[in-house]
């Protein structure tokens, strides 16, 4: 089973909800978020605002690429600016009743086949440091990205990690990318925002099982 994240332009957010029923998905959250593009860069693709809506679910194989294939027709994610989807393989879900909910009853067999072309970069930043920790992804080739809003959950008497501190409230930042310029993007954010920075920013990546959305490669499609 995959784990989707599909970012949508907030006039698709109706559409894309009743997508997901119609197909019988969970939808796991829905989040308020905005995009990381430039005021040229908006101003380039006719757009007039950064806010975006956030759909996670959950899909078996078959159900993501159908999935993709309805955003295409409904929504126009391949046209610059409509959105973005990404699904990262599901190793493990906790016990038979979530499975059930998860899969909608469906019998669910194996791991999907996995394609490291693209991976999802997610970086956890102090507040307010979207801007610093972008302009080092853009330095190494980043196009863009989604940013969340959130508030650590660490106990009342936690110290700091070295500077970050684990209870302040956060800006969660997805970025997606080329599995080639992986490495570099994430150098360039811990030497330029990282824990030593007043962005106080940490980046992982996980790998990319699908991807749609701002005319970029599909390797679903290949």
């Amino acid at each position: 089973m995959n784990y989707v994240i599909s970012v949508v332009h907030p006039l698709g957010a109706n559409i894309m909800q009743k997508l997901c029923e119609e197909m019988g998905l969970p939808i796991v959250l829905s989040i308020p978020c905005r995009g990381t593009a430039t005021k040229s860069m908006l101003d380039l693709l006719g757009m007039e605002s950064k806010d975006r809506r956030l759909f996670i679910t959950v899909a078996s194989p078959e159900q993501t690429k159908q999935l993709i294939q309805e955003q295409r027709k409904r929504l126009y994610i391949d046209a610059p600016g409509n959105g973005i989807t990404v699904s990262v393989p599901i190793k493990s879900v906790g016990g038979s009743k979530t499975l059930a909910f998860l899969s909608n009853g469906q019998n669910v067999k194996g791991l999907p086949t996995l394609n490291y072309d693209y991976e999802l970069i997610m970086i956890i930043a102090n507040q307010g440091a979207t801007d610093q920790v972008m302009d080092a992804a853009r330095s190494a080739g980043a196009r863009g990205g989604t940013v969340i809003h959130g508030l650590g959950t660490g106990s009342k008497n936690a110290e700091k990690f070295y500077k970050v501190s684990i209870a302040a409230e956060k800006e969660v930042i997805l970025i997606v990318s080329a599995a080639s310029q992986k490495a570099a993007i994430m150098k360039a954010i811990i030497e330029q925002a990282g824990p030593d920075t007043k962005a106080g920013a940490i980046a992982f990546s996980l790998p990319v099982s699908e991807l749609a959305g701002f005319g970029i490669a599909q390797p679903s499609d290949r």
